[in-house]
């Protein structure tokens, strides 16, 4: 596990269960400073097999988000390897025993991190690609009065039933392997492991991408090399891990809490942050359809849809340079 990173110890964290989570931590890097503010934020969360690290991809020197003017704040989901999860949390809430963690939990944690420790008075921006923007909305609806601006690109503020389904799916092919053991087991289930990653890759680009063989692109010679890559990353992954943020990901929804009490356009309508939504037109996960019921419900909100056969890889860092551009020029405009 890389250390590059700090850790905030939440101590005894309740959860939105009303489970109290003793020695629950959330880790973290930061990039640039604050200024005399604090109100030059920029807030990245992690996506689903994401980190700290890969959030490098969406800023730098030069780019819309740019330490040299924002103090970056990447923090990792509970789930992840990194911030507490199955696999590195002691009994009795280790391996299959973790509790359940929503959304509402990781932007709880987080906003405890930001006004607790790096004494943030005020976010400019929260973005993130796919469970990252999905944070984005829980942010701009937990605490409205806190964020100037959201950017979530291929995202949700509330998983689709579709989305759920296809989810079903990943995680039945994994719990499928008899090493897997109800989550008890005692070395990695390979088998399911590959199976998750062989069913993944399926969604994660478009039927164009493979019509027109742009796995070629990323040193692919055929699908079925793309295939046993996507095996083999996924090995890198703890089962447990990887089932407890599918588990957060299928129960994103902005209004399940005592605040909105499941009125999705309450939630919506409470949305104060200038707010660009990007949808991939050929996005599998999340339907530029499903963007547009939400973005009716958000004042002064925008929904962008950027055409391309990647889907919802388009805007995974390194794959599409036009997305990139895409991506900064609606960033700069909340930025600035």
């Amino acid at each position: 596990m890389s250390m590059d990173h700090s850790v905030f110890e939440l101590g005894n964290f309740e959860l939105q269960s009303g489970t109290v989570f003793p020695g629950a931590q959330l880790a973290y890097r930061t990039y640039g400073k604050l200024n005399a503010g604090g109100d030059n934020v920029v807030v990245l969360p992690t996506f689903y097999t994401g980190s700290h690290m890969r959030n490098e991809g969406y800023f730098g020197s030069g780019r819309a988000i740019d330490p040299a003017r924002h103090f970056v704040v990447s923090v990792n989901m509970f789930g992840n390897g990194i911030s507490s999860s199955p696999s590195n949390t002691a009994a009795p809430f280790n391996g299959a025993n973790f509790p359940d963690v929503t959304l509402y939990d990781n932007i709880h944690a987080q906003y405890r991190l930001l006004t607790e420790v790096l004494q943030v008075n005020r976010i400019a921006l929260v973005s993130g690609w796919s469970m990252a923007g999905c944070q984005s909305f829980h942010w701009a609806t937990q605490y409205p009065d806190f964020v100037d601006a959201i950017l979530p690109f291929c995202a949700s503020a509330r998983t689709s039933e579709h989305n759920v389904v296809f989810l079903e799916g990943v995680k039945a092919a994994l719990q499928a392997d008899c090493v897997y053991a109800d989550g008890q087991y005692s070395s990695p289930p390979i088998k399911g492991l590959k199976a998750f990653g062989r069913v993944y890759a399926g969604w994660a680009f478009s039927q164009t991408f493979f019509r027109e063989q742009m796995y070629r692109l990323k040193g692919f010679e055929a699908a079925e090399a793309l295939l046993q890559d996507w095996e083999q990353d996924h090995l890198d992954w703890d089962a447990n891990d990887l089932l407890c943020k599918l588990k957060t990901w299928q129960g994103a929804d902005i209004s399940a809490n005592e605040r909105y009490r499941h009125d999705f356009r309450a939630a919506l309508n409470a949305i104060k942050a200038k707010t660009i939504v990007i949808a991939c037109d050929n996005d599998l996960y999340f339907r530029p359809e499903d963007n547009q019921l939400e973005i009716e419900h958000i004042h002064g909100g925008e929904l962008r849809v950027f055409e391309s056969a990647w889907g919802h890889c388009v805007a995974s860092p390194g794959n599409s340079p036009e997305f990139q551009n895409y991506l900064d020029r609606a960033i700069s405009e909340l930025l600035n």
